[in-house]
């Protein structure tokens, strides 16, 4: 008879193995990763940080999260603000139906298999707790591991879409993920101050 704890390490194991196919390699700490193997523990190291005692439904989603998100490259969309959120759209289904299949494979039920599609689908965003406390999580987690990226990316001139993006992102969190993005998360020195620009601004 399968325990719930070996149903829900048969769920992770499940989402990593297919997250460990991913083609993009990222390195971290001195070492190559699949990009969204890296990215779905990082999401997780996160959860544990920021929401010890989430539900297993938010667990589960967490993981889940970018699950093959390679298969739908940005590409396949126009590079323009309709063409983003097209792709985005496309993702947030993709994302919670292939989790909802895995975790119908290891044998959940019906109803926690509801929560978690409905959680990666990002639904009922400010209203649902369990997607809200996924949305706090996605955001500390770009905060913490993305945003040198991004601003590397863009350099000098970017700091302006930077400081959109940074109250765009501040916007869709509860106020525990406010305290959480000026307290447990580690941010490149240099970018505090344009992080603090951004949030205050926003707030006045």
């Amino acid at each position: 008879m399968t325990t719930d704890t070996q149903r829900f390490e048969k769920a992770i194991a499940a989402f990593d193995a297919i997250n460990a196919q991913d083609p993009n390699q990222v390195s971290a700490d001195g070492k190559e990763y699949p990009k969204e193997l890296l990215y779905a523990q990082r999401m997780t190291d996160m959860q544990h940080r920021f929401a010890p005692d989430a539900s297993e439904a938010v667990q589960l989603a967490v993981r889940a999260q970018h699950i093959k998100r390679w298969a739908i490259p940005r590409s396949e969309y126009p590079m323009t603000p309709i063409g983003y959120k097209q792709w985005r759209i496309r993702l947030y289904k993709f994302h919670a139906d292939l989790a909802a299949e895995v975790l119908r494979e290891v044998g959940y039920d019906e109803e926690i298999i509801a929560r978690v599609h409905s959680i990666v689908r990002k639904e009922a965003l400010k209203l649902n707790p369990e997607t809200q406390m996924m949305e706090d999580i996605v955001d500390l987690v770009f905060l913490e591991h993305y945003l040198e990226e991004f601003v590397n990316k863009y350099g000098s001139a970017g700091e302006a879409k930077m400081i959109d993006i940074l109250r765009k992102t501040w916007k869709k969190m509860s106020s525990k993920g406010h305290e959480a993005a000026l307290s447990i998360i580690k941010l490149p020195e240099a970018l505090v101050p344009v992080v603090l620009k951004a949030v205050q601004g926003d707030a006045a």
